[in-house]
């Protein structure tokens, strides 16, 4: 299969082919969407597929305007209206429970609930109004690889098995959405993303966080049972012992690459054999724009080990922190 490159003039295309049960990647606010039609079974199973994903990990569903809300599910309880009101577009996913065949049982991966959202991306927007259907989505990479950016990571991973890409430049908030369950009695972030824990408690008041390592038989949201965002090459996690870990590791033969603020990359130009701005330290904002294009981009180095900065767990520094833990090898 040739995957085509497609370019925002070219929208139209791409909505013929999710028609035709092609699966397509697409650009949203957060990484590259790799998009079906929800509905069609033979679509969604081209996703699994395409990416080596487990059957039983669930997939986002995404809309672009509300009224596609009922056909999805059975009732929108007055906090998911609040935290859509608040929110939407933009990177929070929603689970309720799910309209029987409302979906390809594919989608839920069985369970009763479905996850929704609204990407905050125009391209996005667009191409579901044009397909008229809604349109199931994980990030499209290889299962367990860093989620992609920009067109071109996704053509690494995925060209000759997908039908096309819609390259719509690089990504805004570059990790994933917030998953929230409001189907449990407490409302739970059961992944955290683009939209922190306080900005929710803000607008609906009393929210759990769930385990996001936990070892669910089922679970209910993207992130929360497999290994993600893996390069090739081994990370890990340094919070503030660079000189004795890059000392350490340049004794053992190693070449190291280095995914940093750039305070930190001042200080190790000479020792590593290729870096990665993250930007100012104290931009977390920047930071996770560019986590998952830094972990690809030395990828491609001849660095044997990749070093990654530790940020602290507030705000968008959980979801940093939540991605990144996946990623290494050690924290």
């Amino acid at each position: 299969m040739e995957t085509m490159w497609i370019s925002s003039e070219q929208l139209d295309r791409a909505a013929q082919l999710l028609q035709s049960e092609e699966v397509v990647a697409f650009p949203t606010e957060t990484v590259y969407g790799l998009g079906a039609d929800a509905t069609s079974s033979q679509a969604i199973q081209g996703i699994y597929q395409a990416k080596g994903r487990p059957s039983d990990n669930p997939l986002i569903v995404h809309i672009a305007q509300r009224s596609q809300l009922m056909e999805l599910t059975t009732y929108v309880p007055p906090k998911a209206q609040q935290l859509m009101d608040q929110f939407w577009p933009g990177p929070l996913t929603i689970i309720l429970n799910v309209k029987r065949q409302a979906v390809a049982p594919e989608v839920t991966a069985g369970l009763a609930t479905i996850g929704i959202r609204m990407p905050d991306h125009p391209l996005a927007l667009e191409l579901i109004r044009q397909v008229g259907r809604p349109i199931a989505a994980p990030s499209s990479n290889t299962s367990g690889k860093p989620s992609p950016t920009t067109a071109q990571h996704v053509m690494d991973d995925l060209a000759g098995k997908i039908a096309a890409v819609v390259d719509g430049g690089e990504t805004g908030v570059g990790l994933e959405s917030t998953v929230i369950d409001l189907t449990s009695e407490v409302p739970t972030i059961l992944r955290p993303g683009g939209v922190s824990a306080e900005e929710i408690r803000l607008c609906i008041g009393a929210v759990e966080m769930a385990g996001v390592d936990k070892q669910e038989a089922a679970p209910k949201s993207p992130g929360m049972k497999y290994r993600h965002y893996s390069p090739e090459q081994p990370v890990w996690i340094v919070e503030t012992d660079w000189a004795d870990t890059v000392a350490k590791l340049l004794k053992k033969g190693e070449k190291i690459g280095i995914l940093a603020s750039d305070d930190v990359l001042s200080q190790f130009q000479t020792e590593a054999i290729a870096t990665y701005s993250l930007g100012a330290q104290s931009d977390i904002t920047q930071a996770s724009k560019r986590l998952y294009s830094g972990l690809r981009a030395l990828d491609k180095t001849e660095a044997t080990i990749i070093l990654v900065q530790a940020y602290k767990k507030s705000g968008l520094g959980i979801a940093y922190m939540n991605r990144l833990e996946k990623a290494s090898s050690k924290c």
